[in-house]
């Protein structure tokens, strides 16, 4: 009776080992590509507070490589406003630079004047990666720029 629950107890353990080595026991490794921003200067959107900008972009430079489609997209959008994202796909890119900068669709609703930070993200299906955006809305935006 002994030996019977000792090749049982033996048994179980080997089908569990095998059970978890089959479902990905391991942790899954690291991304192999990174999504770029200048700390302290995020991307900027000026619009003008009436009407909006009902179609742009922010830029998502990816370096680094990858097998699977990147989808991208802006979450925290002032009210009214959406992204419908985007996607750079593994070998849409020059291979000799390391990477590639995929276009973010954004459309800005009219709002008040203000900042607006936003987060600009890429997700590989493993791994999101997040970088701060900002949009501006003021009567002139070329004044920012003029200084």
């Amino acid at each position: 009776m002994k030996l019977s629950r000792r090749v049982v107890g033996l048994l179980t353990g080997l089908l569990a080992t095998c059970t978890l080595s089959l479902a990905g026991a391991t942790p899954a490794s690291a991304a192999t590509w990174t999504l770029q921003y200048s700390p302290g200067h995020p991307q900027r959107i000026c619009v003008h507070p009436d009407r909006g900008w009902p179609s742009t972009y922010f830029l998502a430079s990816l370096r680094g490589t990858w097998s699977t489609v990147i989808t991208t997209g802006v979450s925290d959008l002032p009210e009214g406003s959406y992204s419908d994202g985007g996607a750079v796909h593994p070998g849409e890119w020059n291979e000799h630079l390391d990477g590639a900068t995929g276009f973010v669709h954004v459309s800005i609703a009219p709002i008040p004047v203000g900042d607006y930070p936003a987060t600009l993200w890429a997700d590989d299906g493993t791994e999101i990666q997040t970088e701060p955006v900002l949009i501006v809305s003021r009567e002139d935006c070329l004044a920012d720029v003029r200084g």
